[in-house]
Formats: C-alpha cells, structure tokens, sequence
C-alpha cells in the first residue's frame, strides 16, 4: 500500500509535459481576452519587449503625434511590428498568451486614453476567424512614454509548443 501512495504521489507531483494551451473565456462574456490562460509545463515562454509605433506620415514632423497618428493608427502599426518579429521567430499571434498594454492620454480625446481606438485596432489581430486566440490582457493609461508624440506601447509573451 505504501508503495501505492508513493507512486501516486510522484504521479501528481510530476509535471504534465505537452499539450495545449488552454485559454479561459470570460464567464457571460464577449469580451475579447481571455481571463486567464494556462501554459502547459514543457512550452518555452518568449518575452517580447515594448514595441512603439513606426512613423504612418513620413510627411509630418518626426517628434509630432501626426506623424505617428492617432491611437487606432499607432495600436494597429504595434501589432503589426509584433506580428513581425513573431513571425521571424517561427511564432504568430495565436501564440500570444499575454499582453501589457500602455495608452497615454490623447490630447485630441481631453487627456484620456483612446480605448476604443485601441480596441479598434487590437480587434484586427485577435478574436478575429483567422485567429480567435485571445490573450490574457491589461490595459492601462500612463503619463508617458519615450517619445511625447507615442500614445501606445504594447509588450506580449508568446508560448513556444
């Protein structure tokens, strides 16, 4: 018997290598993130750096929030450059499991984040036919960012199978 439960113990206590992602939906949600996500033991978490916008108006003024555009523009020219660097990786947005992302206040919008032009432009990538995974998400508003013309920096971890 005792070599029973010890076996059992080890059992439980061993990791489970493989398998998938498990991603949890928001109860009673259509939300598009997930409200948490599991990463099976065995994967390889890779950790992106905060990516900021390219120049969408080469015409404009380098330091000027027109050459960057507005939030939609810069969320939308983020994910672009993350889908990128993903992809020279071997990876994809579906491999997304978690992202941070920082809005600065708008001066068009009074100083207030732009959510619904983040959201405008994240629902671009995620929790569309082609890629319905959802990541684990938080959004914040902050002071500020490197440049005085950025209005998004978005960081993600992706999950190697």
């Amino acid at each position: 018997m005792h070599a029973a439960l010890l076996s059992l113990s080890f059992a439980l206590a061993a990791p489970a290598f493989g398998g998938d992602v498990v991603r949890h939906k928001i109860p009673n949600s259509t939300f598009p993130i997930s409200a948490a996500v599991e990463v099976p033991a065995g994967s390889t978490l890779v950790f992106l750096s905060g990516v900021v916008p390219p120049v969408a108006d080469s015409n404009a003024s380098k330091d000027s929030p027109q050459a960057y555009g507005d939030t939609k523009t810069q969320t939308i020219g983020v994910l672009r450059s993350i889908e990128k660097q993903l992809k020279d990786m071997g990876l994809s947005m579906s491999d997304v499991v978690k992202m941070q992302v920082f809005l600065v206040g708008d001066p068009a919008k009074g100083g207030k984040m732009d959510f619904a032009g983040f959201m405008a432009g994240y629902t671009q990538f995620f929790g569309t036919p082609t890629q319905p995974n959802l990541p684990s998400r938080s959004a914040m508003q902050v002071a500020g960012l490197a440049s005085p013309a950025f209005l998004v920096e978005i960081e993600v971890t992706a999950v190697r199978h």
